[in-house]
C-alpha cells in the first residue's frame, strides 16, 4: 500500500537538478531528483507544497517518487532555459519522438525486406518449372529423312521438320505453315 506524503520543497540546487522536502508531519528531510516532478515546464521553487511517495533506494536512503505539486497551474508552459538544460529534462524530450520512430522503421524494413525475399524466391520457383516443359518438345522429333505430309504424325511434328529439316516439301503456298490440308488445318 502505498501513502502519498505532503511537505514543503525547502533545498534545491537548480545546477545539479535535486533537492529536499521537508515532510509536513515532521521527520528528516527528503531527498527528491528533478526527474520525480511532473513534466509541465515549470521550474521547482522553494516553499513549494508538494505532494509524494517515499521509496528507498539501493543505498538505503529515502527519496521521493510520483510527486506533485498542487498549487501549480495545469496549463502547460515552455519550460524556462534553466530547466531544459539540466540533462534529465533534455533526455525526456529526445525520447519521446525517437522511442517511436525508430521501431516503427525497423519493423518496416524487415517487411520490405522479407516481401523482397519471397518475391524473388516465388519467381524463381516458377521459372524453375516452366522451363524444363518449354524445352521437352524440341527432344522430341529429330530430322531423319522424312520430307512430305503422309510421313507425318501431328502439326507440331510437321512444324518441326519444315522449321528445321531441310529438303522438306510441306508448305506448298509458302505461308510457314505445314500440311495444312492434313494436319495444320485453322
Amino acid at each position: 500500500m502505498r501513502i502519498r506524503m505532503e511537505g514543503t520543497l525547502t533545498k534545491w540546487n537548480d545546477d545539479r537538478g535535486f533537492g529536499f522536502i521537508a515532510p509536513t508531519r515532521g521527520g528528516p528531510e527528503v531527498f527528491v531528483h528533478i526527474s520525480a516532478f511532473p513534466n509541465d515546464g515549470v521550474r521547482p521553487t522553494l516553499g513549494e507544497k508538494l505532494t509524494f511517495e517515499i521509496e528507498t533506494d539501493k543505498d538505503g536512503k529515502k527519496r521521493a517518487k510520483h510527486l506533485s505539486c498542487p498549487e501549480r497551474p495545469s496549463v502547460r508552459r515552455a519550460p524556462p532555459a534553466s530547466f531544459r538544460r539540466h540533462a534529465s529534462y533534455r533526455r525526456k524530450e529526445r525520447t519521446g519522438f525517437f522511442a517511436r520512430i525508430i521501431p516503427l522503421l525497423v519493423v518496416l524494413g524487415l517487411i520490405v525486406y522479407g516481401y523482397g525475399e519471397y518475391s524473388r524466391r516465388a519467381l524463381s520457383l516458377t521459372e524453375n518449372a516452366v522451363k524444363p516443359a518449354i524445352q521437352a518438345p524440341a527432344q522430341i522429333y529429330r530430322c531423319d529423312g522424312r520430307t512430305h505430309c503422309s510421313h507425318m504424325r501431328s502439326c507440331d511434328e510437321a512444324t518441326f521438320f519444315l522449321r528445321n529439316c531441310p529438303g522438306v516439301k510441306m508448305d506448298g503456298d509458302h505461308d510457314g505453315v505445314p500440311c495444312e490440308q492434313q494436319w495444320c488445318t485453322r
